[in-house]
């Protein structure tokens, strides 16, 4: 996996064409979420920072990884049960619909979780 992009723009167009639309409309759904969030590259795929990390993504062969942190996978482990999953990351398969409902109820967590650890 190439992990010297520079942009999520340069990430998403380097993808897979079938996979490409999917990554636009993760990335659409969480700016909905975080508007004022900051787009870069970490770990070598698309970041979202909002005073501090807030989610990221990547596309693999097979599935999309989308990576909230622990905090975000704990608290909805019983939505993501049915997806594999670890400490600090989901795996949406590439050939189910992509539950972008459920990208956007996370992100919300996220965004709330970094302003109240903002304000103490």
């Amino acid at each position: 996996m190439n992990t010297n992009y520079k942009t999520i723009d340069e990430y998403i167009a380097l993808q897979d064409e079938k996979v490409i639309p999917v990554l636009e409309e993760i990335r659409k759904t969480i700016k909905k979420c975080a508007p004022e969030a900051e787009e870069t590259i970490g770990y070598g795929i698309p970041t979202f920072k909002f005073h501090g990390n807030l989610v990221h993504f990547a596309a693999y062969k097979n599935h999309i990884g989308f990576y909230p942190g622990a905090s975000g996978i704990e608290f909805f482990k019983d939505e993501i049960a049915k997806y594999n999953n670890s400490k600090g990351t989901v795996q949406f398969p590439l050939d189910k619909p992509i539950p972008y409902d459920l990208i956007t109820k996370i992100t919300e967590y996220r965004v709330k979780q970094n302003l109240e650890k903002l304000k103490k």
